[in-house]
């Protein structure tokens, strides 16, 4: 028998080298579970930023669109019927004024105040 050869349990430096080895494949794993639990967070904050971007940009095109569909009535309305040349000419500049004063108030910008007046002048 060889005195160098132990039989048995372990001794110190063999108990010693498990330890590590147990402790580096635990830390390794924590490592691994906290990086990809960092990367499905970071994500999920990216959908929510798009998400929150995308309903930004419908809420504004939404609001220009029922900001137009509220002028619209006010600021275009379908020219009356010519009843005479006089009373078409009367409506025409009542119109024509109505839009004016729209424009002077701020209510439509100046593109909306050109095609509003080059739809009603024809």
């Amino acid at each position: 028998m060889s005195p160098l050869r132990r039989f048995g349990r372990p001794g110190l430096i063999g108990t010693a080298a498990r330890t590590a080895v147990i402790a580096g494949t635990a830390q390794a794993t924590t490592g691994a579970i906290q990086r990809r639990q960092l990367r499905r967070a970071e994500r999920q904050a990216e959908q929510r930023a798009e998400q929150r971007y995308a309903g930004a940009q419908y809420q504004g095109a939404q609001y220009e669109a029922e900001r137009q569909q509220a002028l619209a009535p006010e600021a275009v309305a379908p020219p009356p019927e010519p009843v005479s040349a006089s009373a078409s000419n009367d409506a025409l500049l009542a119109q024509l004024t109505q839009l004016g004063e729209l424009h002077s108030q701020d209510v439509l910008d100046d593109a909306e105040f050109a095609a509003a007046k080059a739809k009603l002048l024809g």
